[in-house]
C-alpha cells in the first residue's frame, strides 16, 4: 500500500535528523576532548602544571645538592647552570601567564626521587644535570637538551688507570638510579672484566670512595666527575679515563609526563635563550670563570658537539 502525501512534514523524521546532528556534534566534542593538547592551542588543560601555577603563583624546581657547576648549593643558595637556565624559564611562564609575580619554592632532589617527584607533581621542573633517553622518556618529557656528556671514570692518577681495561678484577664506585650504573654493568659483563660493582646514593659519597682507596674508580658523567675533582682538596691528584662506557648524551630539563603545554613553554624560552646568543653568556659564567664557592675554574670551553642544540635547538629522541 503506497503512503498518501499529506503535505505535512514528517515529525519524526525531521526530530531524527536534529537528534543525529546533535549526537554527531556531542561525539566530535568528546573525541576533541580527549585529544592531546596541540601546541599553540590558548586554552590550559586542567591537569597542567601551568594551571597549578596560576593557581598558586607558585613554580617549584628541583635541585641537586651536588651537581657542581649545574646545580648545587652555596650558603643556602642554590646556584648552578642548570638553574640560571630555570630561571629564565620561570620569566618566561609569568610572561606567558600574565602573572605580576611567581614564587620560586626549591625543593631538594635525588637521584632516587627526582622521576617520582616530576611524575607526582612534587616538583614542576628538575634543574640539574638528567640525561635524556628512550626508556626515561617514558616517564618524563624532557626540555631541548641543554649540555651534552659521556659517561667516563676517575681514578687516582698513582694507580696508572686509565682506560676500561684497567679497571679488571677492581672496585668500582656509581651512584644508584643512575644511567652510569646500567652502562658499567653492561661493560663489565660484554668485555669480562669482573669488576665489584659498589653502589653510593651520592656523586660526593661515590668520589670519596676513591680518594680514600676504597675504590679504584668512580663512573659518572666527565663533566660532573671535572667538578667533583676540580673541588676537591687535591685536584692534581685524580685523572679522567680517556675511553668513555658509553657515546655522548643530552642533559634536559625534567617536565611532568604528558604536559606538552607547559613543555612548549619550556622550550620557547630555551630557544629564545639559545638562538639570541645569551647562552654563550651563560655558559661561560659556568665552565669557563671562577665557581662560588672556592673559585675553581673548570676551563671547560663549549664542546663542538653541543654547538648544533643551540644553533638549532630540537628534541632528541635517539
Amino acid at each position: 500500500m503506497q503512503r498518501q502525501k499529506t503535505g505535512c512534514p514528517d515529525v519524526g523524521a525531521a526530530w531524527y535528523r536534529r537528534w543525529r546532528t546533535v549526537i554527531r556534534a556531542g561525539a566530535m566534542i568528546a573525541v576533541i576532548s580527549l585529544l592531546p593538547w596541540q601546541p599553540g592551542s590558548a586554552a590550559i588543560p586542567p591537569d597542567s602544571a601551568l594551571a597549578t601555577i596560576t593557581a598558586t603563583k607558585t613554580i617549584k624546581l628541583g635541585h641537586r645538592a651536588d651537581e657542581l657547576p649545574f646545580s648545587y648549593v652555596v650558603d643556602d643558595k642554590v646556584v648552578g647552570y642548570s638553574v640560571d637556565l630555570c630561571l629564565r624559564i620561570v620569566d618566561e611562564v609569568k610572561t606567558y601567564l600574565k602573572l605580576d609575580e611567581i614564587h620560586v619554592e626549591f625543593v631538594p632532589v635525588s637521584t632516587a626521587t627526582r622521576f617520582p617527584l616530576i611524575r607526582n607533581k612534587g616538583i614542576d621542573l628538575e634543574c640539574a644535570a638528567t640525561t635524556n633517553n628512550a626508556e626515561r622518556r617514558k616517564i618524563a618529557e624532557f626540555s631541548f637538551p641543554h649540555f651534552v656528556t659521556a659517561t667516563r671514570f676517575v681514578a687516582k692518577k698513582s694507580t696508572g688507570i686509565n682506560r676500561i681495561g684497567d679497571l679488571a678484577g677492581r672496585s668500582v664506585s656509581a651512584v644508584s638510579g643512575t644511567i652510569n650504573v646500567g652502562q658499567l654493568i653492561a661493560t663489565n659483563l660484554h668485555r669480562k672484566l669482573n669488576i665489584s660493582v659498589v653502589l653510593k646514593k651520592t656523586n660526593e659519597e661515590a668520589f670519596v670512595q676513591v680518594a680514600n682507596g676504597k675504590a679504584s674508580a668512580f663512573v659518572m658523567d666527565d663533566i660532573l666527575l671535572a667538578g667533583l675533582i676540580a673541588s676537591s682538596p687535591n685536584p692534581d691528584d685524580f685523572v679522567i679515563s680517556e675511553e668513555a662506557l658509553s657515546r655522548p648524551e643530552p642533559y634536559g630539563i625534567l617536565i611532568p609526563p604528558g604536559d606538552l603545554a607547559f613543555k612548549e613553554v619550556v622550550n620557547t624560552a630555551l630557544r629564545a635563550i639559545f638562538t639570541s646568543g645569551e647562552i654563550n653568556d651563560i655558559y661561560a659564567k659556568w665552565f669557563l670563570a671562577p665557581l662560588p664557592p672556592q673559585g675553581i675554574n673548570l676551563n671547560f670551553p663549549m664542546p663542538s658537539h653541543l654547538k648544533p642544540f643551540f644553533t638549532e635547538p630540537t628534541a632528541y629522541l635517539d
